[in-house]
């Protein structure tokens, strides 16, 4: 009997710390096994992404964590690391591990999303979170700011400028840079975001939208999601050097007088791709671009 009582103690010990694993203490294989577990699972892309962005609770925030890897150009840092990560790689890791069933899937599909057809550089880098970032991720996500916040929802329009971008980084060639380009985004007022709470879902990306700038929209990417504890805002936070949840009043409230920033923009994982047991593999993903 004592013995079955200890063998029971060191399975659900195991499975404790096997719970509580983060990606920055697992190997690539142990992230491959995980990987192909979690997608034999029923679960949707958003179920998926509620179970993988927790484990990167805890990771310290590196501003500039990645890059376009060793043989880039202008920018030589590693195109994948679990050490660090900052709001944009935070968001891009969990949607990809989300839509995989493979580390080296993981990793393309990351590719697929980070950049403009999935080509690696600097110029095809999906900079600007609504200038590149969504447009080029219809695929997979689309704005719901108006379904959410319904009246209360505004708009924004202002002009993004790569070459200006680029020219500020010091880059002379100019060569297939995108064309300067007017938009028009919705978003949720800070105002509106507690009577919205109740048409948030799990997985839903925000984009803290700047009030006064005319060149760029956002300046932050974050995620929503309901726990045991409530609904909570999950980040990475440079203020706060870490990845963390913070409890959805409390982090509405801490930006209800905001001088820099006036909303959020809003995205959500397409109906099509949040299915039980979906799985992205990348090459589909120039396909499903072609669709939207």
């Amino acid at each position: 009997m004592k013995k079955i009582i200890l063998v029971f103690m060191v399975l659900l010990f195991a499975v404790t710390v096997n719970a509580q694993q983060k990606f920055y203490q697992m190997s690539k294989a142990e992230i491959n096994t995980l990987l192909t577990e979690k997608s034999s699972e029923n679960l949707t892309v958003t179920e998926r992404m509620t179970f993988y962005s927790e484990m990167f609770l805890g990771m310290p925030y590196g501003l500039t964590c990645v890059g376009d890897g060793p043989y880039a150009l202008y920018d030589t840092k590693p195109q994948l690391t679990f050490d660090t990560t900052n709001c944009m790689v935070y968001c891009e890791d969990v949607l990809a591990l989300a839509i995989s069933d493979s580390y080296e899937n993981f990793f393309n599909n990351l590719q697929q999303i980070r950049y403009k057809d999935g080509i690696v550089g600097m110029k095809t880098r999906n900079h600007y979170t609504i200038g590149d970032w969504l447009p080029e991720n219809l695929w997979l996500l689309h704005d719901v700011a108006k379904e959410v916040a319904g009246d209360n929802a505004k708009t924004l329009t202002r002009t993004i400028s790569h070459k200006k971008f680029f020219a500020g980084k010091g880059m002379e060639d100019m060569r297939y840079v995108k064309d300067d380009r007017t938009m028009t985004i919705n978003y949720i007022p800070f105002a509106a975001l507690l009577e919205a709470k109740k048409n948030f879902q799990d997985g839903d990306i925000l984009a803290l939208m700047f009030k006064n700038l005319d060149n760029i929209f956002s300046g932050h990417m974050l995620m929503a999601y309901d726990t045991p504890k409530g609904k909570v805002i999950r980040e990475s936070s440079l203020s706060k050097a870490t990845v963390l949840d913070t409890p959805y009043e409390e982090w509405v409230a801490n930006f209800k007088n905001s001088k820099k920033y006036i909303g959020i923009a809003l995205m959500r994982v397409n109906e099509d791709i949040n299915q039980k047991g979906k799985i992205i593999l990348p090459w589909q993903v120039s396909k499903l671009r072609n669709k939207k």
